[in-house]
């Protein structure tokens, strides 16, 4: 079964508001890299006034994780970002490009939701480089090289014309983005058909660029959130080589069906290791941070063998 291919962290939830040393409601959506040897983890939080803020937390083993006393990253005091962070920071992913760690994270305010970048060179300090889109926009994932001279990401806009479908832009310089097109949209009456949106950052293999994506399907009982897999072309990640028929990841433990938000799995993480598997990671039920392990090349063949039409 495609439930398979990624096996549950038995230590299942790796990390829940009670281990964090300062007041949340909530910990998920986190983005994780390695970084000195070690893993870090920016985890979303909701704060009891129903805003969210990012801390970080360390491990040795990326599954144990220590939570630092303050907060990594709040809304923004000094503009553009006080006005446009106002009611919180959101979902990061995290991509090493460059010699430096840049953050993508969902900026809520009056305005609607945006996409910040930040960055750093080791997770002590942090720098804002910009807006990078307008509203509304949600789930943006850069690649970690450049592809033909330029920088590439996959983002989901907000659309009320055709179903939230994932798509791609270019940048030259990481703040000016364009060339944009739709790559990949939902299918109807399938496990992703309300819509779909990028999850973890891409993983690059020899077979093409790995996307792990999260889709949703709505139900009597509210919508559903689950994990599948594309593949991009290497040289030209806008063309798609397969994408998964069938989901590789749904709610099943307790604390991922019941929660903030029930039924949900979503991942803004997953870290390839030297073995030629990779750590991913998910929050459950937007309440609690849960993790796993798959192989990368059983989720390459999963795409290929088992394929549908982008779009």
């Amino acid at each position: 079964m495609a439930e398979k291919i990624v096996t549950r962290y038995e230590g299942n939830p790796i990390l829940t508001k009670d281990d964090i040393p300062y007041p949340v409601a909530t910990v998920h959506n986190a983005g994780v890299a390695k970084y000195d040897g070690r893993y870090i983890m920016l985890f979303r939080s909701h704060l009891d006034t129903g805003r969210s803020i990012i801390g970080l937390a360390e491990s040795d083993d990326g599954f144990h994780f220590t939570a630092r006393p303050e907060p990594f990253l709040v809304p923004g005091t000094e503009p553009p970002f006080s006005e446009y962070e106002a009611f919180g920071v959101e979902d990061p992913r995290i991509t090493f490009l460059e010699e430096a760690y840049y953050i993508t994270y969902s900026a809520y305010s009056k305005h609607g939701v945006r996409i910040a970048l930040a960055k750093t060179p080791d997770f002590q300090s942090v720098e804002r480089v910009a807006l990078i889109t307008q509203a509304d926009y949600r789930n943006t994932v850069i690649f970690p090289e450049k592809i033909d001279g330029r920088y590439v990401r996959l983002d989901r806009p907000h659309s009320e014309i055709s179903p939230w479908s994932i798509w791609i832009s270019y940048s030259t310089d990481l703040r000016h983005w364009g060339d944009s097109k739709v790559v990949m949209k939902p299918v109807t009456y399938h496990w992703d058909e309300m819509k779909i949106g990028p999850g973890a950052p891409p993983i690059k293999t020899n077979r093409g660029w790995l996307n792990i994506y999260h889709g949703v399907f709505p139900t009597m009982d509210g919508s559903v959130y689950r994990l599948g897999v594309a593949l991009h072309d290497l040289a030209d990640p806008a063309q798609i080589i397969a994408v998964g028929d069938r989901w590789i990841l749904q709610p099943e433990d307790p604390w991922e069906l019941v929660g903030y938000v029930h039924n949900v799995v979503f991942t803004c993480a997953a870290v390839p290791e030297g073995d030629g598997t990779l750590k991913l990671y998910w929050g459950g039920a937007d309440k609690v941070m849960c993790a796993g392990a798959a192989v990368i090349e059983d989720l390459v063949d999963f795409c290929l063998e088992n394929p549908r039409p982008a779009m």
